[in-house]
């Protein structure tokens, strides 16, 4: 998701695409119906809608950072690690010296942890400053 935001910003600073008019043939060919014929409308429109999912896939992953301390095992720390960088379960096997269905169950595990209720969320009684960093 990281990488996502990355190249939804690249494409931020690049003008879209068919910002320039039609020449030729393609200039007296019947348009679609319900389509705005401004083009630099069209472009805001699609910023708006590309800053938009930015935004969210940022809250997404600020939530998600915010759980990286329930993960204390070394095992799984490795793995977190791995599929938030975006490799495959086959990739990171191969990596540790795992099987992918084992990476499979290792990945499961950090979900349990990371949804367990019972543990405190980074509250006033947790004291980070000796537990593992996830990363």
């Amino acid at each position: 998701m990281i990488n996502s935001i990355k190249v939804m910003r690249e494409s931020l600073k690049d003008p879209g695409e068919g910002l320039t008019a039609q020449y030729g043939v393609e200039s007296s060919l019947p348009k679609p119906k319900g389509m705005t014929s401004d083009p630099v409308h069209r472009e805001v429109i699609r910023r708006g809608k590309r800053v938009k999912k930015i935004r969210e896939f940022e809250e997404k992953i600020l939530e998600f950072q915010g759980l990286f301390h329930k993960v204390h095992d070394e095992r799984e720390c490795e793995v977190l690690y791995w599929l938030l960088e975006g490799k495959s379960y086959r990739w990171i096997g191969y990596h540790m010296g795992l099987s992918a269905s084992h990476i499979q169950r290792l990945r499961n595990n950090i979900i349990d942890h990371m949804s367990d209720t019972n543990v405190t969320n980074g509250t006033k009684d947790t004291d980070l400053k000796n537990e593992k960093c996830a990363c």
